[in-house]
């Protein structure tokens, strides 16, 4: 059964996984810091992909920056104030979150979802694992 899991481990150790939270300002329940580490460990490839439009990685982080690509672009197409605020919350820069408000949103404003796409491309060379285009 599938109860409650909602993400990908992608290969890390709880030593990563915990370097990662010391950043993050919430300890709540280990659930609450499972969910807290994906969010902090995705923000930068997100905002990377936002600002460049296209990002490498691997396939199963390309899943996983997927879902919190799509809720970003869904946010500026709200265009509220909350809305730029918890994206704000979410994406490193500024400038990110301005480009998803004013440029993205309007380009994406018919469509009801499935904003970005996945492109499987070739095997890394050291490791063979699946490498993809998130687009």
């Amino acid at each position: 059964m599938r109860h409650r899991v909602d993400h990908r481990k992608l290969g890390r150790t709880a030593e990563h996984r915990w370097a990662m939270l010391r950043y993050v300002p919430c300890f709540l329940s280990s659930h609450r810091v499972t969910r807290l580490w994906i969010r902090s460990l995705h923000r930068t490839m997100v905002s990377q992909l936002i600002e460049h439009e296209r990002i490498e990685t691997t396939l199963a982080k390309a899943k996983e920056v997927r879902r919190l690509a799509d809720k970003m672009i869904t946010l500026g197409k709200a265009g509220t104030l909350s809305a730029i605020r918890r994206a704000g919350a979410v994406l490193r820069t500024d400038e990110t979150v301005h480009k998803v408000f004013y440029k993205l949103a309007p380009r994406y404003a018919d469509r009801h979802g499935g904003y970005t796409r996945v492109v499987q491309t070739r095997h890394r060379l050291g490791d063979k694992s699946m490498m993809a285009f998130l687009e």
